[in-house]
């Protein structure tokens, strides 16, 4: 991930570049969408996401719009090989004195990220 930035309306917004370093076209796997009914009917999506806020002991979901939609990148399917695509999540902002999350998105390894 390249960023997590905090904006005035009281969200975080952790973009970045998904990229296929392998040889072969690299089908995304659904799984990113998490397990919610109401995500997984808009498709493919980063809708899996979560945050951690080791500090204070809290984990934080991916917003949803009015009409129950992640704010995340939709329409995930495949990268080619070498190919890249951008990517962002929006969640809620832990408090102000939060300074380090552990990001966690399904099928992935968790990061642990510095906000802005």
């Amino acid at each position: 991930m390249n960023a997590a930035t905090r904006d005035a309306g009281g969200f975080l917004t952790i973009s970045g570049r998904l990229k296929n370093t392998s040889s072969a076209a690299a089908v995304i796997s659904s799984h990113l969408s998490g397990d919610e009914t109401e995500i997984i009917k808009h498709g493919n999506s980063l809708g899996g996401a979560t945050f951690l806020d080791p500090a204070g002991k809290k984990r934080y979901y991916v917003l949803r719009d009015t009409d129950g939609r992640p704010l995340t990148t939709t329409r995930l399917s495949t990268l080619a090989p070498g190919a890249e695509t951008p990517v962002f999540m929006q969640f809620p902002a832990p408090p102000a004195t939060t300074t380090e999350v552990s990001l966690q998105l399904p099928t992935f390894t968790p990061a642990t990220i510095k906000l802005s």
